[in-house]
Formats: structure tokens, C-alpha cells, sequence
């Protein structure tokens, strides 16, 4: 009889070594399973803090969230206007100042140094999340500032103003006013090309900046796309080929004899050449070319400090066409 207990009793406690086992292997499992979730978990959360943006072809990590902008080009900063974004830091031309055609739209914003080469440890204190410089910085400056934040080499070309602007609506979540911008220019552009080929049919627009000298440029650069791609102008054949800026000489000049010169002239580019305005204004040859003869020069008609291939250049300067040239 005790035999048998002793066998019933065995078997009882087998079970319940095997119920505790079964239950000790689920609670393993489940703990494992938590740790596991709280490492997705976890992960997500730091993939959360930063995003992939491309531009021009090559991707950029970014933090999710950008509060601090500095604008380190005129492009950029010219971009910042045109979308009512106030950057935290900015560049000038000379010293310290804002660019004045600029002051308005981006007053409060600190200086961090001249377009030249902005300084690194003056971003540095303001703590930027991104930076939009320039692709004219070479490989070196380019590091130097990347590890302050990333940083974009925010393109001069003119013919990529629409990727810079995207770019800028991307990074402030103002896509929506950076495609409304990009369409109100092109119907714009659109509509006065029809009327260009009319009232403009056979004559030369120039577009001239005096730096110390008169200077011109190919046709894709600074506000010659609006003239020659978006309003179909005839391209002078002297600057057609053109993939700089180039030196213009009078003699030059009067072969192209342009029926029509908006002159560009920069005080702050023509520190040692204040008088170079008059000079060219009151020189023979041109004085003898139809645009001077027929009161067709438009001296600064856009602020010689804009860039040219910038959302805020283009629209400003097609509105300065149609008023002059298109009414």
C-alpha cells in the first residue's frame, strides 16, 4: 500500500517539476520578447530624430526637426527671403552689416561673417541644425563647416534655382509656398514670352555689371536665363559661348550695340573704382550704341547686389523687364 502512495507521489511531483519547467520557459520567453520590442522601440526613436534629404543627386542626413537655419550665401539667404523664413545666421558682403536689399527680411538675424568665408566658431555658437552655403567652397572649408552641422552646398547655378528653392521648402516644411513661387513664375515667364516675341522681335538685351571694369556673361548665368531661356531673347553672339563671366571691352560693345543694357553697378564690389558708373556712362562708344542713343540703359533697375539665379533675383527681375520693356 505504501509502495503505492510512494509511486502516486512521484508522479505528482514530476508533474509539477514539468508545470514549473513549461512555466519557467514561458516566462524566458516573454522577457526575451519584451527586450527585443524595447530595442525596436528604442531604435525607432533614434531613427525618428534625424531624416534622408537628396539634393542634386546626393543624400543628406538631417535632424528631423530644423529650428536653427544659417543662411551662409546669398543664394541661400536670398532663398530665406523669398519664403519668409528668418535664419538664425547670415553672411554679408563687407563687415558686418546685413546686405541692405536683404536688412528687411532677414532683421535679427546674426552675422557670422562675409560670403567670402563665414566663420565656423561664429556658427558654432549658434547651434545651427543645418547650414546652406555655397558649392563655390572648396572640399576643405566644405569639412570644416560639416562639422558644425550638415551642410549643403547650396548652388550659384542659375538654371537650379528651383532644386535650391525645393530644398529650402523641404528643410522648413514650406513645399507648399516653394511650388506656388515656382509656378506663378513660370505662367509669368510664360506669359510675356509670347508678348516678348512681339515687342521685342530683332533687338539685343545686355545685361552689363562694372566691376572696376565692364563685365558680361554667357547666357545660362547670373539674370541672362530669364532673358535668353525664359523670355526666348536673342543670345549676342559675343557672349554665346561664354561659361564664365567675362570682360567686356568697348570695342566689344559696339559690335553687339544692344538696343537695351540694364547696368549693373555695386558700390561695395567697386570700393577702388567708385567712379567706374560715370566713366562708362560718359565714354564715347557708349554713348554711340542704340541702348545709350535711345535712353534705353537701366542703371541698378534690381539691386546690383542680387545674385541673379535665386527665386527672389528671378521674379524681381522679370517684373523689371515687363515694366520696362513689356508694359
Amino acid at each position: 500500500m505504501m509502495k503505492k502512495y510512494w509511486k502516486l507521489g512521484a508522479i505528482a511531483m514530476l508533474s509539477l517539476a514539468i508545470v514549473t519547467g513549461c512555466n519557467s520557459n514561458s516566462d524566458s520567453s516573454k522577457s526575451s520578447d519584451t527586450k527585443t520590442t524595447d530595442s525596436s522601440s528604442s531604435g525607432s526613436e533614434k531613427e525618428a530624430t534625424t531624416q534622408k534629404i537628396t539634393y542634386l543627386g546626393k543624400e543628406y542626413t538631417v535632424p528631423s526637426k530644423i529650428d536653427n537655419i544659417v543662411t551662409a550665401s546669398l543664394e541661400a539667404m536670398e532663398d530665406a527671403a523669398a519664403l519668409g523664413v528668418k535664419p538664425t545666421g547670415v553672411v554679408s558682403i563687407a563687415g558686418n552689416e546685413i546686405p541692405e536689399y536683404l536688412a528687411d527680411d532677414l532683421k535679427g538675424a546674426t552675422v557670422v561673417g562675409t560670403k567670402f568665408e563665414p566663420s565656423a566658431e561664429a556658427m558654432l555658437k549658434l547651434k545651427p541644425d543645418v547650414i546652406l552655403g555655397t558649392d563655390k567652397w572648396d572640399a576643405k572649408n566644405l569639412a570644416k563647416y560639416n562639422k558644425v552641422a550638415p551642410t549643403f552646398p547650396y548652388t550659384f547655378i542659375s538654371e537650379k534655382w528651383r532644386e535650391n528653392l525645393r530644398l529650402f521648402g523641404e528643410l522648413t516644411n514650406k513645399q507648399d509656398e516653394a511650388e506656388k513661387i515656382i509656378s506663378d513664375y513660370e505662367a509669368k515667364a510664360a506669359e510675356l514670352k509670347e508678348k516678348a516675341a512681339k515687342d521685342l522681335k530683332g533687338q539685343k538685351v545686355l545685361v552689363i555689371r562694372i566691376r572696376g571694369t565692364m563685365a558680361a556673361y554667357g547666357p545660362s548665368l547670373y539674370l541672362n536665363p530669364i532673358l535668353y531661356d525664359d523670355l526666348g531673347l536673342e543670345v549676342p553672339k559675343e557672349i554665346a559661348d561664354a561659361k564664365t563671366q567675362i570682360e567686356l571691352s568697348y570695342e566689344t560693345l559696339a559690335k553687339i550695340n544692344p538696343d537695351v543694357i540694364f547696368l549693373q553697378f555695386d558700390k561695395a564690389e567697386n570700393a577702388k573704382t567708385p567712379k567706374a558708373l560715370d566713366e562708362v556712362l560718359n565714354n564715347s562708344i557708349f554713348k554711340s550704341v542704340n541702348a545709350a542713343k535711345n535712353d534705353k540703359v537701366f542703371v541698378n533697375s534690381i539691386s546690383p547686389s542680387a545674385q541673379g539665379g535665386t527665386a527672389w533675383s528671378k521674379t524681381r527681375f522679370l517684373d523689371v523687364v515687363a515694366e520696362k520693356l513689356l508694359k
